[in-house]
């Protein structure tokens, strides 16, 4: 009896096996089977009832220990995952989806390189509180020996062409080969003045435009050329002003006629432009300005420029004169080889053809009388109160 019954718990441990083999290669793990019985006896705990001993643990697969957990809902609706399967999950790693970067389809734009913190930006709110002062360069400024208050009005040395050749008194101009202009070196703003210039030489092929002019004239240019002065031309006496010629005169004057011109600024001051502020920098004088912008032109109401020929009026050239001061201007012009064209200046007071009927138009003042107004007082040169830059 006692043979029977070892040969029955040997057969039901052989079941056992099997079942526990089968068990662990469903759960994918592979048990080696026990070579020797009494190996596995020894190794089981001692207890009086085997059957008793409870069922191995079902082992988790690799896949489940970092495949992230599903809700319950979703687990009840899986399918069962075939031991094929799961033995080739259990050698593979989970791969993690990356997320990518949006590309930006705009070609224009290029990835910068720059390194380190971007420089701000001027805006404005940190934009400089400060206005910016601009200065140009006086090119031509008159200096003593051109005009002083001890001096009379006369040509002036500086504001002339480099053609233009002047006498030693400095009222004479002559020039030649190509119109040139020479200005004297005071200008009127207001009032009524007057002024002569007699012809004194024209020649075969000399040419005369006399007339007024800014301090803005075109020195290499006849009277009229531009916006800024008016003549009187000599060969058919048109009046010429922007370039543009019109019929004025009856007649043009020739050598030996004695031209007059009279102009009226009935308060002209009002209307002229600031004076520049001139200021001395690194040893030079400059125009100081806080706005590149200028203010247009104002005409001056009433005002006029009358041209009168050997005394007789031809009358009124040009009418709604802008505001500014008004210098008395010369032009002469001949042609290659051939002697200069001379006229003569006379400022006054004593006159060879002064006006005397002049249709209620206020009577006018000899250039003589014009007062020194050079730039001395508005220029910082130690004296005055401005400041040094």
């Amino acid at each position: 009896m006692d043979d029977i019954q070892a040969t029955y718990i040997d057969e039901d441990e052989e079941d056992e096996d099997c079942a526990t083999t089968a068990t662990a290669t469903a759960n994918g793990v592979k048990h080696e089977p026990p070579e020797d019985h009494d190996q596995s006896e020894e190794s089981k705990p001692s207890s009086d009832d085997d059957e008793e001993d409870p069922p191995p643990k079902k082992q988790k697969q690799l896949s489940s220990l970092t495949a992230p957990t599903l809700p319950e809902e979703n687990q009840a609706t899986e399918q069962p995952i075939s031991i094929a399967a799961a033995a080739v999950g259990a050698t593979e790693t989970p791969k993690i989806a990356k997320k990518t970067k949006k590309k930006n389809n705009n070609v224009w734009t290029k990835p910068t390189s720059r390194k380190g913190k971007k420089k701000a930006k001027a805006t404005a709110n940190n934009a400089p509180t400060e206005d910016p002062v601009l200065i140009t360069p006086v090119p031509r400024f008159p200096d003593k020996n051109d005009d002083s208050p001890d001096l009379k009005i006369c040509l002036s040395k500086i504001y002339k062409a480099e053609k233009v050749e002047l006498s030693d008194d400095r009222m004479h101009a002559a020039s030649g080969k190509g119109y040139r202009m020479v200005r004297a070196t005071r200008g009127v703003v207001e009032g009524a003045w007057y002024f002569e210039t007699k012809v004194l030489k024209l020649g075969e092929t000399g040419h005369t435009r006399l007339g007024w002019s800014t301090e803005k004239g075109d020195l290499q240019a006849p009277v009229g050329y531009d916006a800024n002065s008016y003549g009187y031309r000599d060969i058919d006496g048109t009046k010429v002003h922007k370039a543009l010629r019109e019929t004025y005169g009856k007649e043009g004057y020739a050598e030996g006629d004695v031209i007059g011109f009279y102009i009226n600024l009935p308060d002209g001051a009002m209307y002229a432009p600031k004076p520049p502020h001139l200021v001395w920098y690194k040893g030079q004088r400059y125009v100081c300005a806080t706005d590149t912008k200028e203010d247009p032109p104002k005409v001056v109401p009433g005002s006029e420029i009358s041209f009168f020929k050997n005394g007789v009026c031809q009358g009124v050239a040009f009418k709604d004169l802008c505001g500014g001061r008004y210098y008395p201007a010369a032009s002469m012009y001949t042609l290659p080889n051939q002697p200069n064209c001379v006229v003569k200046f006379n400022f006054g007071p004593d006159f060879e053809f002064f006006p005397e009927e002049l249709d209620g138009r206020p009577v006018p003042r000899p250039m003589i009388e014009v007062p020194y107004h050079g730039f001395d007082s508005q220029t910082e040169n130690g004296v005055s109160n401005e400041k040094k830059h």
